[in-house]
């Protein structure tokens, strides 16, 4: 019989996860995934592949005695050729919401990105790890284990030295949240510093977040994992991706839209739904797509390669996407009075980049997303916001 002090192996099951949409068993484990296997399917590329199976937002949540535990994990890591590797994905630990412990698994597989414009990619497999955490508080805690949010992560097992239970249910909201790389967390050091794992701690709701690099484009697939999905407040963060990829011009963005929406509604027919504009981004905001990067001065910068002057002919910018958005949200929320609008410039404007300025002229650091998530909190989850908790 296990004594509190022996190690205990828990299986990983889907009991123990949240902020994920399906997952999948592998030959190591179980891996999560930020989109459902029908979706998957219809995925067009690489680069959305590997970004919905990062997994951003998702957790273990259990409740334990336990003062030491370890997680054996096999993780997928990216680097780009040519570029320095990255630090391994931090695994944040938090005791009954506290930030209390962070941990890395060395190894693993590595993806390395060929060519930056392509997203083509060579697989090196490598051995599983263990993040390791010890020195907890005793007693019985709520125990939550955010996962490396640009690492795919196998899940492979758990041990303690105490039993686990399933986390009770606190009865908090669900907050479902698309977005592009920015809502996907580029830049951020750590998966709950991440700007949505902030705006969500401060707003006291569950995080399902869909946000992914490169990949908010509008995608029917994506809207229909949305209308599927339990929610209980929805964010549509939408622009920077369709300029910057080039994708659409005006006439298509417009009714693409309105059909991402429409299907959202199928499934959430009245739930607060919040459509977000970009952000500032200087070398988008009047020049169209598509974005290139740029290796002059020995750092990664990106730049908008587009002619200005095709606005007239239905080119995308920054500041287009926010004037078209405005204007669909007003005409349709005289229907529908619980789709609201709000301009990302009021999330990280002028006065945010002279602060804190987009270090690849894109993406922001750790100090901007924490600045996109307290403004987010506030004008989100505060009073008068969209998803502030209605009484009477």
């Amino acid at each position: 019989m296990n004594t509190e002090h022996d190690t205990i192996t828990t299986p990983v099951t889907t009991d123990l996860l949240r902020g994920f949409l399906d997952v999948e068993t592998t030959a190591h484990g179980l891996l999560p995934h930020r989109l459902p296997a029908g979706a998957r399917r219809q995925i067009p590329d690489d680069q959305l592949a590997v970004a919905e199976a990062q997994p951003s937002g998702v957790r273990l949540a259990f409740r334990t005695r336990a003062t030491t535990i370890e997680l054996d994990t096999l993780p997928t890591k990216r680097v780009y050729r040519g570029l320095p590797a990255p630090a391994d994905g931090v695994y944040d630990l938090l005791v009954d919401g506290r930030l209390t412990a962070r941990a890395t698994v060395a190894g693993g597989n590595v993806r390395t990105i060929t060519d930056m414009l392509t997203q083509s990619s060579e697989l090196s497999e490598g051995p599983a790890g263990t993040a390791r955490f010890t020195g907890l508080p005793a007693g019985d805690k709520d125990i939550e284990i955010w996962l490396p949010h640009t690492e795919i992560t196998e899940l492979i097992a758990l041990r303690t030295d105490a039993p686990v239970e399933q986390a009770p249910d606190d009865g908090r909201r669900v907050w479902l949240h698309h977005g592009s790389s920015i809502s996907h967390g580029s830049n951020a050091t750590r998966p709950t510093a991440i700007w949505p794992a902030l705006a969500a701690a401060r707003g006291g709701v569950e995080l399902v977040n869909m946000g992914f690099g490169g990949g908010a484009l509008l995608d029917p697939f994506t809207a229909r994992a949305m209308r599927d999905a339990p929610a209980d407040l929805i964010s549509v963060k939408v622009g920077i991706n369709v300029v910057n990829s080039d994708a659409m011009r005006l006439r298509a963005f417009g009714p693409a839209v309105h059909g991402f929406l429409d299907t959202i509604r199928e499934g959430h027919p009245a739930t607060p739904l919040l459509v977000v504009s970009p952000i500032l981004c200087p070398v988008q905001e009047d020049t169209p797509g598509p974005l290139a990067p740029d290796f002059d001065g020995g750092t990664l910068r990106f730049k908008a390669t587009g002619d200005p002057a095709e606005r007239a002919a239905g080119r995308l910018t920054l500041n287009v996407i926010r004037d078209e958005l405005a204007r669909i949200v007003e005409q349709r929320a005289a229907d529908d009075p619980n789709l609201h609008y709000l301009d990302g410039r009021d999330l990280y404007g002028e006065r945010d980049y002279a602060e804190f300025p987009l270090p690849d002229e894109v993406h922001p650091d750790p100090a901007g997303h924490r600045r996109i998530g307290e403004n987010f909190a506030r004008l989100a989850f505060g009073d008068g916001g969209p998803f502030a908790v209605r009484t009477g």
